[in-house]
């Protein structure tokens, strides 16, 4: 079968059937271009001509375009037939050249090591399962490379009895926020988080319906991959606010730096850190009155990165603000010790530290600092939400990251903890 469909085959569907009913359809899953370049946005800076790897492409609809962005594709499915199709459209594009196709088993892949820049799977990973897929791929990755998987998942921690009779006998799912903790737990920091809109889904659903009323069911098969592919739509008209997909951006957390929240032991050294970053004892008066604010105090929100000779190397606190009474998380300060600056300890112990805000479910992260430097960690202007401090500070410096992806973020006025003295 094809490794990219939008869940999994029922074996009780006869394959060409199956085939036969998807073949030529827009997209054989839920998604559209805006979404795929939300994740490639997501993903960050990428080489020139990036090697990407697209897993479970089908017709190649993200192949055809990640070539046309600039990227030199390796596209990979099991079916024959849909690899033609990318082909053919490859080249009525004038892409060809940039997009080399390769019929193989997604889990059971023959490439080299550490060959590809980003790896991309939409819509695809159930064909192993997410945990599988993320131990896996992770080889294929170069130095500083990002994998890309859409999973379908429960967007409610309370899911409707007729949403799990349809996916716990085949694909058992668990909620974003059980991927997110697997992803970090598997060792990669979560760069983003998209969520696909309801559109992604009529994208796929509608023609998929209206093809399903035109097929021949004296066909062998077609009768049940009909029957199947209107209960996919049923579902989601009665079950949709169930379920969804959503797409992780993930890269490997650099394994020169140990990341773990700050003990009680830790509080001298990052005195020193901080010390010796802010040429004050300014800023470690301020982390100190934080850790006795119990209204600002979050647990588990101080980060620390260990050198390989397990000296903190870098520190990062989170702590509680408000927008408008809404709660949200302060990034700052941030510092790392003289003799490990520029060497990555410090943007391995901010992901550390944005990992652990999403693991205990904070929304939204706000910053003042450098606007060349946090943006790569996803954060943007805050006055594009409506947010504004309530002091002057030059615009681009206060900046904003929406940690569920959702959009979601309500404007209004900084309020910070009594210790930073505004």
């Amino acid at each position: 079968m094809s490794d990219h469909d939008s869940t999994q085959h029922d074996p009780s569907v006869p394959r060409d059937a199956f085939f036969t009913l998807h073949h030529g359809l827009p997209r054989q899953a839920p998604g559209s271009d805006a979404t795929t370049r939300r994740m490639l946005e997501a993903a960050g800076p990428l080489p020139e001509r990036p090697r990407v790897l697209d897993l479970g492409c089908g017709p190649g609809r993200s192949s055809l375009l990640l070539a046309a962005a600039g990227a030199e594709v390796t596209a990979v499915d099991l079916h024959e037939p849909f690899l033609d199709e990318l082909r053919a459209a490859a080249a009525a594009q004038g892409l060809g050249h940039r997009i080399r196709t390769v019929r193989a088993d997604m889990g059971a892949l023959d490439l080299p090591d550490a060959s590809f820049d980003l790896v991309w799977a939409e819509s695809a990973v159930f064909a192993l399962g997410f945990d599988r897929a993320l131990a896996e791929w992770r080889r294929l990755l170069s130095p500083g490379g990002t994998l890309v998987v859409t999973e379908c998942g429960w967007t409610t921690e309370e899911p409707s009895a007729g949403a799990r009779a349809f996916w716990d006998p085949h694909y058992p799912l668990r909620t974003v926020a059980a991927n997110t903790a697997a992803a970090v737990t598997a060792g990669y920091h979560v760069l983003g988080v998209v969520p696909q809109p309801e559109s992604d889904w009529d994208a796929y659903l509608a023609p998929l319906g209206e093809r399903a009323d035109t097929m021949d069911t004296s066909v062998p098969g077609m009768t049940e991959a009909v029957a199947a592919a209107r209960a996919e739509i049923t579902l989601r008209r009665e079950h949709g606010g169930d379920y969804g997909y959503t797409g992780f951006v993930l890269r490997p957390a650099d394994p020169r730096w140990r990341t773990r929240a700050e003990t009680a032991a830790d509080h001298p050294v990052v005195r020193e850190i901080l010390t010796a970053a802010f040429e004050t004892p300014a800023e470690a008066g301020i982390v100190d009155a934080l850790r006795a604010d119990e209204e600002a105090w979050l647990p588990g929100l101080g980060r620390v990165a260990e050198a390989p000779d397990g000296t903190v190397a870098a520190y990062a606190l989170l702590t509680r603000c408000r927008v408008d009474g809404v709660p949200a998380a302060a990034l700052a300060p941030v510092a790392v010790a003289p003799a490990y600056q520029r060497t990555g300890a410090g943007q391995a112990v901010i992901r550390a530290a944005l990992d652990a805000a999403r693991l205990s479910g904070e929304r939204l992260v706000l910053v003042l600092g450098h606007p060349a430097y946090y943006p790569r960690f996803g954060f943007v202007q805050a006055s594009v939400y409506g947010i504004r401090p309530a002091f002057a500070v030059p615009d681009e410096a206060m900046m904003a990251l929406d940690l569920d992806g959702s959009g979601a973020v309500a404007g209004g006025t900084i309020w910070y903890p009594a210790a930073f003295g505004v």
